[in-house]
């Protein structure tokens, strides 16, 4: 009976996830088709107003061959000039027409909106010329977000923009009053509306869901909910995903929503019991005031749930502002050098019992990018760049129709941990707040070279190979000011996780990896064993002879200071090599020719997958994923010990140095059962002297700050120039063979 009670559990959980997915999917095409119904309603406003501006046209005798077809026009009307009755002139004076489809305002008299001591150009000559693709001014470009150079808008709604259109042409009054009363009937933005919004500054709100703690049980059986959440912010809205049966939910989501100057800043925040049978039920609501928080920051924000019990933790930046005069915006920032003398004051070494949160300080200047992929149809990318450190996330705006953008911004960050890893990422803007990934860079903390404005290569997804586009590029300028003292007490304390890192599914390919990472540590404790062996089995008379009498001498000398002191001896030879050859051969930059074979390797890796990775591992994926992951760790940690060893963060290798010297004088001064039996007492005493301490290896804890291999493939930079044109016709004959 339990087996059957089992199987029927199961049963009924399966239809229940099917019937949330149905109930899910039905919602989407609801949204979709209301979509579609709103913008076919205004396709057939918009293509009354071409009819009425044709016959317009022919009235006026306007030559044929200079008209074109225009898209869904965003329009804004002047009142008439006074004094003048000639309709060509009132159309050359108050409509300027882009060969897009846009219609923007041109200067007037009677234009209350413009200061008297702004000056702006004209491109219209007469109604003819707004007709006219070739006369269109193609110099100078807007920004992203911004008004045409040298115009501003005044209309904040579209209902303005058609009771002005409505004045402005009395023929399109009805028409006008119909539309009028759809758009005040619907709260969803229409087309119309969306191209007003692009003309208003707006930052992008990013939002990362993290976790929610102690919230109602509606289950009463299982004393548990399926929780998830709401988001909105103004016409805006996005859901969670459900996590079934918990009272502590973890979402790790993110969120993307643009706030807009014009519309109110209250973020509200609504958390739901998915219920399966009748509706959602309602576990409580938060409200955060965004124009209270400051801009360019990552808050990580506890809020109480109100009408219901429980807290839910967000990581809230708003960031990406389209304004130019922002304290981000790099053309008007002036560098202060006592604000620099400032900064490194507060983060002096002895300067330890400072509130502040962080070991350092860290600015990045983001000049701009060049050959980055074409991701749109006609050739060109909408680019942004994204910039993230631990937990924080900032970003630029978005540089529309170009593959060179120029974004001109000055971030900063406060640095926790100094061994952290500074990821830029540049993606494409597309339609409805999707993303597509054009390139990205990782770069150590500790290799920053402050004030060094220079050019850096951006990889590939997989951080191998160089990504797609013209040799894509981008410039930088950084500089990080960090107190060692509070650094080295940090790095040897938990480190703080990430929220959005995601566990890697199994995949055949990374497990070969993971499998070779081990092979090659276990490879030379094998080569250690065999030396020891031959010591052993006398192979070499003199290399056995010396071993067994310094065996022996260790035996009868030994006192426990020594093993730290063995331990500085290899730390002293790999400081010689260190030296001598200038670091770790995987953080040396690279040609893509070095990577053609690796690359080779994963094709062929990846073409086995795609055949028969679904059939032979479906059934036993959960049991590889754990064990790829356990052996992801070991590997990683060995080839951490490796990395500490030979200097490849030398911060961190003069930390253990240090560590070391201590370790061996407290093992000479004091008794090795003393030191046992204050351990003993601190472990059996801990939970309650410090209750509320971690419980925490130091050692482990300084090694998670080493990187492995890994993670220097990562951060190896590629070299900015393009190959010669040998090196060109050698990669084609490689990849031609």
């Amino acid at each position: 009976m339990s087996e059957m009670d089992n199987k029927m559990e199961r049963i009924k959980n399966r239809l229940i996830k099917i019937h949330g997915k149905i109930q899910d999917t039905v919602e989407d095409i609801q949204d979709h088709v209301q979509t579609r119904i709103e913008r076919s309603r205004l396709a057939s406003f918009v293509s009354h107003l071409s009819e009425d501006r044709k016959s317009f046209d022919s009235d006026k005798s306007i030559d044929s061959n200079d008209k074109v077809n225009s898209n869904i026009p965003s329009v804004v009307i002047n009142e008439p000039i006074d004094g003048v009755n000639d309709e060509k002139e009132i159309c050359r004076n108050f409509i300027k027409m882009e060969s897009n489809g846009a219609i923007y305002r041109s200067l007037s008299d009677s234009d209350l909106a413009f200061e008297n001591e702004t000056n702006f150009d004209s491109s219209s000559d007469s109604c003819t010329s707004w007709l006219c693709s070739d006369e269109r001014n193609s110099e100078i470009r807007p920004r992203a977000g911004s008004c045409p150079p040298g115009e501003k808008l005044d209309v904040s709604s579209s209902c303005d923009l058609i009771e002005k259109i409505s004045n402005r042409f009395p023929g399109l009054r009805s028409k006008g009053e119909r539309i009028h009363r759809y758009l005040l009937k619907n709260t969803r933005l229409s087309d119309v509306n969306k191209r007003l919004k692009a003309q208003i500054w707006s930052s992008v709100v990013t939002i990362v869901l993290v976790e929610a703690k102690n919230l109602q049980a509606m289950d009463v059986d299982t004393r548990s909910s399926d929780p998830y959440c709401k988001f909105r912010l103004g016409n805006e809205k996005y859901k969670s995903k459900v996590v079934w049966k918990s009272l502590h939910p973890s979402w790790l989501e993110q969120f993307d929503l643009h706030l807009y100057d014009d519309q109110e800043q209250i973020l509200e925040v609504t958390v739901w019991d998915k219920d399966k049978q009748t509706k959602d039920d309602f576990l409580g609501r938060c409200t955060i005031d965004l124009s209270t928080l400051e801009r360019e920051k990552t808050h990580n924000i506890w809020q109480d749930l109100e009408d219901g019990n429980g807290q839910i933790f967000l990581l809230l930046t708003i960031s990406g502002t389209t304004q130019s005069e922002t304290i981000t915006d790099l053309t008007s920032y002036k560098e202060n050098p006592r604000d620099i003398e400032i900064i490194e004051r507060r983060y002096a070494w002895y300067r330890l019992n400072e509130h502040s949160s962080g070991v350092g300080w860290l600015c990045v200047k983001v000049y701009g990018a060049k050959g980055l992929a074409a991701a749109d149809l006609g050739g060109k990318s909408d680019p942004f760049c994204v910039l993230e450190l631990g937990n924080a996330r900032l970003q630029t705006h978005t540089e529309y129709k170009t593959l060179t953008p120029s974004w001109m911004k000055i971030f900063t960050f406060t640095v926790k941990d100094i061994t952290s890893i500074l990821e830029i990422t540049v993606y494409d803007e597309d339609h409805d707040h999707k993303v597509e990934f054009l390139g990205k860079l990782a770069i150590p903390l500790l290799n920053i070279r402050n004030g060094e404005k220079r050019w850096f290569a951006l990889k590939d997804k997989k951080m191998r190979a160089r990504a797609k586009g013209n040799y894509p590029q981008i410039l930088l300028e950084m500089m990080v000011i960090w107190n060692p003292l509070k650094a080295a007490i940090r790095v040897i304390n938990p480190k703080e996780p990430k929220y959005m890192h995601q566990e890697s599914k199994f995949k055949r390919q990374l497990f070969i990896r993971n499998v070779m990472r081990l092979k090659a540590i276990i490879m030379w404790f094998i080569e250690v064993g065999k030396i020891l062996q031959d010591c052993f089995e006398w192979e070499s008379r003199f290399r056995s002879f010396l071993g067994l009498l310094a065996w022996l001498a260790f035996c009868y000398y030994y006192q426990m200071w020594m093993l730290p002191f063995l331990l500085l001896v290899f730390f002293s030879r790999n400081w010689l090599i260190y030296r001598l050859t200038g670091g770790n051969p995987l953080l040396q930059p690279v040609d893509d020719e070095d990577l053609l074979a690796e690359e080779d390797d994963e094709e062929e890796v990846d073409k086995e997958e795609k055949k028969s990775l679904k059939e032979r591992l479906q059934a036993i994926q959960e049991v590889t994923q754990t064990v790829q992951n356990a052996i992801g760790y070991v590997a990683s940690l060995g080839e951490a010990v490796k990395n500490l060893m030979n200097f490849t963060v030398p911060c961190l290798s003069y930390l253990a140095i240090l560590m070391l010297f201590g370790a061996m004088l407290v093992l000479y001064v004091i008794p090795l059962r003393y030191l046992l039996m204050a351990w003993g007492i601190n472990k059996f005493t801990r939970k309650i002297l410090r209750p509320h301490t971690i419980p925490n290896n130091e050692v482990l804890d300084l090694l998670s700050r080493v990187p492995d291999d890994e993670i220097l493939l990562d951060c190896r930079e590629l070299k900015p120039h393009p190959a010669n044109e040998a090196r060109r016709d050698a990669r084609k004959k490689h990849k031609a063979a």
